[in-house]
């Protein structure tokens, strides 16, 4: 059987875009016959997360959603697909490429690292965490002792362009900057032959501004419960802010953008 042939992207952030535990609706369910309609008018379903493959797959059984996507971006950066008997494999030669890249990250910014470690555990409250595959990251205390790590971040970046993170809260992931939930999501386009004008990203967070970005997804949205900044940043560049959270206030971008149809 030939590969679906997909029309157009419909790409969420997972935790506070498309699910909200403290919400009025975890998932509410009208989403659901939103996203089936939908991608029988040939959409392909992403969701685009900072969660691992694994933790994104428990967290759909979770909030009860039983549909499963056509393609999962986890950790920010690496592209799947599902395959027989439900396993998920990679999608083309990207994360091969992006675990390579950090792996060079590491190694290449090692004294920075360092620098930002001893900062952390000297100076804050916060943790610096090693995982057991290479992944490094911060816990702070505060956002507020985010921001001045963050700040301390950007300042070496205008040295070394390749330096880049993901932050959601306070939780903060080190990552070569040219991988990003941004440049996944269009590198996922380029191979599903499809463009900046054919896809939707919806998110909440700091770590979804790269793919909240009009050169990467023309239609782009963010929920009532987005932080202002988010806010402000998707009504900048044109976008929808939805009043609902989560995904009731999906389903306000969903009829905004697509409610013709």
């Amino acid at each position: 059987m030939a590969a679906p042939k997909f029309r157009f992207i419909l790409c969420f952030d997972f935790d506070g875009t498309l699910v909200q535990p403290e919400g009025e609706f975890r998932f509410h369910p009208a989403m659901g016959d939103a996203l089936r309609t939908l991608r029988q008018q040939g959409a392909a379903w992403v969701i685009n997360t900072g969660r691992s493959l694994s933790q994104t797959l428990q967290g759909l059984g979770q909030h009860g959603i039983f549909q499963e996507p056509d393609f999962i971006i986890a950790q920010e950066c690496e592209i799947y697909k599902p395959g027989f008997f439900s396993k998920w494999t990679d999608y083309g030669s990207w994360n091969q490429k992006a675990r390579k890249a950090h792996d060079h990250f590491v190694r290449n910014h090692k004294p920075f690292l360092d620098r930002i470690r001893h900062i952390v555990e000297t100076q804050t409250k916060g943790e610096f965490l090693e995982g057991d595959f290479g992944q490094l990251g911060i816990v702070a205390h505060s956002d507020e002792e985010l921001d001045q790590i963050c700040a301390l971040i950007e300042d070496h970046r205008l040295r070394e362009p390749d330096v880049g993170y993901h932050r959601n809260g306070i939780y903060l992931r080190f990552s070569h900057s040219g991988y990003s939930k941004g440049s996944a999501l269009g590198e996922l386009a380029r191979l599903l032959n499809l463009t900046a004008n054919e896809c939707f990203a919806a998110g909440d967070n700091h770590n979804d501004v790269s793919m909240l970005d009009t050169r990467v997804a023309r239609m782009i949205a963010c929920p009532g419960n987005a932080l202002p900044p988010i806010k402000v940043h998707v009504q900048q560049q044109g976008g929808f802010v939805a009043n609902g959270v989560a995904s009731s206030g999906m389903l306000e971008a969903l009829a905004h953008y697509f409610g013709g149809r």
